[in-house]
């Protein structure tokens, strides 16, 4: 197919992951050069599924070696690039070691990547996936904001180090771009601010947190009951739309949240059950607090995360998103559905 690129390429960092994957994808439809940071250039199941993106659009791929946690390891592949798209940083609920599998990666490779930011003298601007784990802690900080409807303007100052591992350090990764960013005048950055990402994924074959929970909602897991949790859900492919469209927007400035609407898992799971029937096994009431509270330690549950997420609403305010991105979102309805078609049809449930 004849390439038609753009004169400069974007940089994809931690490309073949889960949201990564989508915006390489609208890159390529665009006839961008995608230079794609990954781990292990010798992966090539990881980067199978960009490979064939790739093949049917006018884009182009190149996979440059690149990690996190190693200094300069960004440098080659943002030589030339106008636009960084920041997007690798671990996501894991139950981590052993929060500090050397959480936040040292985002916290340091955000530092790593944007040192290079800093070398590179072609480039504009730095669009920075972080999270509304950034804006609240736990589903208890909507009683101390009004009307329990988090913005833009708000920032989470309740998760530590060792209670809400994974958005401090989302937290503390995003505060420490904006203070690179001010240092200096030659880039902006932009950050996109999702709630709970889901939708299907480009590898079928890859296992990553959003997965784990929308399987949760149909294979069993949640039969005997549902935490009563509401959270702030989003389609992958909206959020994808985000990045890209922030990033060539000129006038684009600041955080965006990207919340399509907020849901409790009784509210995910019924839309699996009106789709596909009573062949799978979702939640059809909430289990007691207090029993997810005793056994929250044998699920893989913290008990503070129990007591201050269970039993609260969470609300997001996206019209920034909608009025300056011109966002419109896919139902989590559509996304739920979409994901676990793909579960079917890889015998997961």
């Amino acid at each position: 197919m004849n390439k038609n690129n753009s004169q400069h390429p974007v940089l994809v960092t931690g490309a073949t992951g889960y949201i990564a994957g989508w915006v390489v994808k609208y890159l390529l439809e665009k006839g961008h050069t995608v230079h794609a940071t990954v781990r292990d250039i010798s992966d090539n199941d990881k980067k199978s599924h960009l490979d064939k993106i790739a093949g049917d659009c006018d884009g182009e791929i190149k996979y440059f070696e690149a990690d996190l946690l190693k200094p300069g390891s960004y440098k080659e592949a943002m030589a030339d690039c106008q636009f960084v798209f920041h997007i690798a940083s671990p996501f894991i609920m139950d981590s052993k070691d929060p500090q050397k599998e959480i936040i040292d990666p985002a916290l340091d490779g955000t530092k790593n990547v944007l040192k290079s930011v800093n070398e590179t003298d072609s480039v504009k601007r730095v669009v920075l996936t972080s999270s509304v784990a950034a804006i609240y802690g736990d589903g208890i900080d909507s009683k101390n904001v009004p009307n329990g409807i988090f913005d833009e303007t708000m920032w989470n100052t309740s998760s530590t180090p060792t209670m809400g591992e994974y958005s401090y350090s989302k937290t503390v990764a995003e505060k420490e771009a904006w203070r690179i960013c001010e240092e200096q005048n030659r880039w902006d950055l932009i950050t996109i601010n999702p709630s709970f990402v889901l939708g299907p994924a480009l590898n079928t074959k890859a296992d990553f947190e959003s997965k784990k929970f929308a399987l949760q909602l149909g294979n069993g897991d949640l039969k005997s009951g549902a935490p009563d949790i509401t959270m702030g859900m989003v389609d992958v492919r909206d959020v994808a739309d985000a990045h890209v469209k922030a990033c060539f927007n000129e006038s684009i400035k600041g955080r965006f949240i990207l919340s399509s609407e907020s849901l409790s898992l009784l509210d995910a799971g019924l839309f699996i059950k009106e789709k596909f029937g009573d062949k799978y096994p979702v939640p059809t009431r909430n289990a007691p607090k207090f029993i997810i509270w005793l056994m929250a330690p044998f699920i893989g549950i913290k008990r503070n995360f129990v007591s201050r997420n269970i039993g609260y609403k969470v609300d997001f305010d996206n019209t920034k998103s909608i009025n300056e991105l011109n966002i419109k979102y896919r139902p989590i309805s559509q996304a739920i559905t979409d994901f676990f078609q793909q579960f079917i049809d890889e015998k997961l449930v």
